[in-house]
C-alpha cells in the first residue's frame, strides 16, 4: 500500500509550484495529469483530496473538483429525477437500464456541456477529475479524458484515478483496462520544483 500522506504532501509541492500552474515544459502537450493510486485506498485518497484542496486555495490556488458521481446525479436529478433510474433498473435488462443511463448521460450532448459549464462559473488555477470508480461502467475514464481536453484546457487538469496508469495504459481498480491514452503525465513521477 502506498503512503497516501507521503504521496499527498508532494502532489501539494508540485501542484502549487509557478512551473505546474502556468503549464511550463509540456511541450505543447495539454495540461493533463493522472495520480493513480489503490483502489483499496478510495477512502484515504477522497480525504487527502479534501485537505490538499484546502491547502491549495489557503495559498492562493483555486481548485475546482469535478466529482463525477457528483455530476452524474445532478445530471439525472434534472432528467426526470433519481427515482426515474431506479423504476428503469427495477423493470428493464441491465443491459437496457445501461443503455438508459449512458443515453441520460450523453458523454456529448450533456455530460460535458455540463462540465463545461461549471468550468466557466469557476475559474479555477487548478481542476480536480474525482469519481471515476464510483461512475463506472456507465461512464468510461478514457471516454472523458478525450472529451475533457476540449473544455478543460485553460488549467491544468489532475485525474485522481483509481488503479494504475503508466503513462499509456489506464487499468480501473487494477484489473480492467480501460484503453490506451497517451495525452495525460503520470504527476507521481514528476519532480517537485
Amino acid at each position: 500500500m502506498e503512503d497516501i500522506t507521503a504521496k499527498f504532501t508532494r502532489l501539494y509541492s508540485v501542484i502549487s509550484s509557478k512551473r505546474f500552474l502556468n503549464k511550463e515544459a509540456l511541450g505543447g502537450e495539454i495540461p493533463f495529469f493522472i495520480s493513480a493510486y489503490d483502489a483499496k485506498q478510495e477512502l484515504e485518497v477522497r480525504e487527502s483530496i479534501k485537505l490538499l484542496k484546502n491547502k491549495l486555495e489557503t495559498n492562493g490556488v483555486s481548485v475546482l473538483e469535478l466529482n463525477l458521481y457528483d455530476i452524474a446525479c445532478e445530471i439525472l436529478e434534472e432528467k426526470g429525477g433519481m427515482e426515474r433510474m431506479f423504476n428503469i433498473e427495477l423493470n428493464k435488462s441491465k443491459d437496457k437500464f445501461l443503455r438508459a443511463l449512458q443515453s441520460t448521460l450523453n458523454i456529448h450532448e450533456i455530460l460535458m456541456p455540463k462540465i463545461k459549464e461549471k468550468i466557466d462559473e469557476h475559474q479555477s488555477k487548478v481542476y480536480f477529475l474525482t469519481g471515476l470508480g464510483m461512475v463506472f461502467p456507465y461512464i468510461r475514464s478514457h471516454n472523458i479524458l478525450n472529451n475533457l481536453q476540449n473544455v478543460a484546457k485553460d488549467s491544468p487538469t489532475l485525474t485522481f484515478f483509481p488503479g494504475d496508469y503508466n503513462g499509456h495504459t489506464l487499468n480501473l481498480f487494477g484489473l480492467l483496462k480501460d484503453d490506451n491514452y497517451y495525452r495525460a503525465f503520470n504527476i507521481d513521477i514528476i519532480e517537485p520544483k
